[in-house]
């Protein structure tokens, strides 16, 4: 099996599994964050902070990122895979219409990948001091939702929707837009730390960039011998095949060639805890 044939392999495998969880298992997102609203709600408010089913899964999820990297963001969430979505049919759109696809400079995207640090600070605040239930309507999340189940009674979610759209127009313009600048639950998992066991790594010369110009993040991976992790590596795991020289492994280097089963693995393992989870 030659490199080409190889990338479109882990391009469909992707696409399936992004396709099963959008459809299928939707939640994740909004159970885990619900967790961490909870958490903040109950503290400001002087309460116990009980094990609810949103602390668990918020808790299950942090760890299963933690030892297995990012892998929710890059094949899980919902939210992430309707950007993907967006971002590859505005591209196919530009390539009929034989124009370049416009694109947010640079300089301007590094600086707004800190909104979300920002967006998850307000939420926190909000929530600790018991003023969150008075933004009902405003988050593009639940307009999303709602529409995803089918139900487009959205009034009263008229700000929640004009987000929604400015979003949508930004991941046409940035691959992975919401994920890398605005996501919450981004930001809470870019601060967990992550095991460099099975995060990616490289063993090439660091002169060669193509693995940086092709990822949504724009980040670098760490070498060999490195116990640096990338917490905003979103594990979509293009740099694998972008790579001419195939470089780029998993940090348990026996996997090294067996990326597409292991990858499976990982989402079975997502999958067996979302059931597990009731999400």
């Amino acid at each position: 099996m030659n490199a080409k044939q190889l990338k479109k392999i882990h391009i469909w495998i992707r696409a399936i599994i992004q396709l099963l969880y959008f459809i299928f298992i939707p939640s994740v997102y909004t159970a885990a964050f619900a967790g961490v609203k909870y958490i903040f709600t109950q503290i400001g408010a002087g309460e116990k902070v009980a094990l609810t089913s949103f602390v668990t899964v918020l808790i299950v999820v942090c760890v299963y990122t933690a030892v297995f990297g990012r892998f929710f963001c890059g094949f899980a969430c919902a939210f992430g895979s309707l950007g993907d979505g967006v971002n590859a049919l505005y591209r196919l759109i530009c390539k009929k219409m034989k124009k370049k696809p416009v694109q947010i400079p640079d300089r301007i995207a590094d600086r707004l990948v800190y909104l979300k640090y920002m967006i998850l600070a307000i939420i926190v605040f909000m929530c600790y001091g018991g003023v969150y239930s008075k933004a009902q309507g405003t988050s593009p999340w639940d307009v999303f939702s709602m529409i995803h189940a089918g139900n487009f009674k959205l009034n009263g979610y008229l700000i929640g929707l004009v987000i929604l759209v400015l979003l949508i127009v930004g991941m046409c313009l940035e691959e992975r837009f919401f994920c890398r600048n605005f996501c919450p639950m981004g930001a809470v998992f870019s601060l967990v730390p992550v095991l460099p066991i099975f995060a990616l790594h490289r063993d090439c010369i660091p002169k060669c960039s193509a693995c940086s110009r092709k990822c949504p993040a724009n980040i670098g991976l760490p070498t060999d011998g490195s116990w640096k992790v990338e917490g905003d590596c979103f594990q979509c795991q293009k740099c694998i095949d972008t790579c001419p020289k195939k470089n780029i492994h998993c940090g348990v280097k026996k996997i090294r060639g067996n990326e597409i089963w292991f990858t499976i693995l990982r989402a079975l393992i997502l999958l067996g805890l979302c059931i597990w989870l009731g999400v």
